[in-house]
């Protein structure tokens, strides 16, 4: 099989989130010479498979092969890889068979790897992710055997083909706020306290303002209000009281105590709740690091150009590593169709993004 040919394999298995569609199985046997670690969860499947080729560092490569659902108004059947006007269509086909796919190639072909090289894969990236990434790093942590690089092979590219590779994710912190009010009679709106009112003059403080501004690799701190609701639908009744969701894709500038700050300056006098969850954690690891001059080095060499550093877009697995001490990087192809209807990629960009991790891993030293 050559990278094309697994890739086009892991298209055809359906593979909806929890579901490996037999990958996981299928990618232990393919790799025979690896030492495979089956950490399955709560339905989830899981697998941590390596091979120590000599003394020296341990390069990790990370990814899902679950996909979100194919949706409606497909032109072609998303379980089947169709080539067509120089693209593979198919559900998967950028997040992220097509890394998964280039990175397990490399790795059956690497010959003389400078330590220990490993996959980590999950079948629950896609969903709450619960019992995914997080319980293989989990097992991993708890017997020594933690990376000390990592690359998650997800979709990066912005424009072409090696122009971006990510060194870093902002967090995502959650707010729920209720402000209490009196409901009241819509004639009467003296004997009521009308939250609605209460929050009006405020929000042009708050909708979309900056907490931070940011730094050369984060963009600042958003607070985006994301819901408004109060009342029950009728027009003569002023609510008893108003509930506003938020988020704030954060910085490492900008953390729960800040918020908390934000919201309490703004709604100074006002009797309200807040709660905040955190889903993930700002990271960025070092450029100068040797994980980062390396696979800028690989890409280069493929593909002529040097790719800028990013930190953009939501959350990914890294999130699991990075806390951890372990370097990290994600490098992918091209992302513009992801969990899109008609998602698909080209087979230079599988192709190059093989070559990519080829290399990295036989220049690793």
């Amino acid at each position: 099989m050559n990278v094309l040919e697994l890739f086009k394999f892991m298209i055809e298995s359906k593979s909806e989130t929890p579901d490996d569609g037999g990958l996981l199985d299928f990618i232990e046997s393919y790799l025979s010479d690896f030492k495979a670690i089956r950490i399955d969860v709560e339905g989830v499947k899981n697998l941590f498979i390596y091979k120590k080729f000599s003394e020296g560092e341990h390069l990790c490569f990370a990814g899902h092969v679950d996909v979100v659902p194919a949706g409606s108004g497909w032109d072609t059947n998303p379980y089947e890889a169709v080539e067509r006007d120089g693209y593979i269509y198919g559900r998967g086909t950028q997040d992220m068979k097509s890394g998964v796919a280039a990175f397990t190639q490399a790795a059956k072909e690497a010959k003389d790897f400078k330590g220990t090289l490993s996959l980590l894969l999950t079948s629950d990236e896609e969903g709450e992710g619960t019992y995914g990434t997080i319980e293989v790093v989990k097992y991993l942590q708890a017997n020594s055997m933690l990376p000390d690089a990592a690359i998650v092979a997800e979709p990066t590219c912005e424009s072409v083909f090696g122009d971006a590779i990510k060194v870093g994710r902002r967090g995502s912190i959650n707010g729920y706020i209720t402000i209490k009010g009196k409901q009241g009679h819509a004639a009467y709106p003296e004997k009521g306290i009308n939250p609605i009112d209460l929050i009006a003059p405020r929000l042009s403080s708050m909708a979309g303002v900056d907490l931070d501004n940011g730094d050369e690799f984060f963009a600042p701190s958003k607070f985006v209000i994301t819901d408004i609701r109060a009342g029950m639908q009728v027009t003569n009744v002023t609510p008893n009281e108003l509930k506003l969701m938020f988020n704030v894709r954060n910085t490492t500038l900008t953390s729960q105590k800040e918020v908390r700050e934000f919201v309490a300056k703004n709604l100074d006098g006002l009797d309200y709740e807040l709660k905040l969850t955190q889903g993930s954690y700002p990271f960025k690891t070092d450029t100068n690091t040797k994980l980062v001059r390396n696979i800028d080095n690989a890409i280069e060499k493929v593909t002529l150009i040097k790719p800028k550093h990013s930190t953009a877009g939501g959350t990914s697995d890294a999130r699991h590593l990075a806390p951890l001490g372990v370097h990290v990087v994600e490098y992918g192809v091209i992302n513009d169709t992801i969990h899109a209807v008609n998602e698909r990629t080209t087979s230079k960009e599988v192709e190059s993004l093989y070559e990519v991790f080829k290399n990295l891993i036989d220049s690793w030293e």
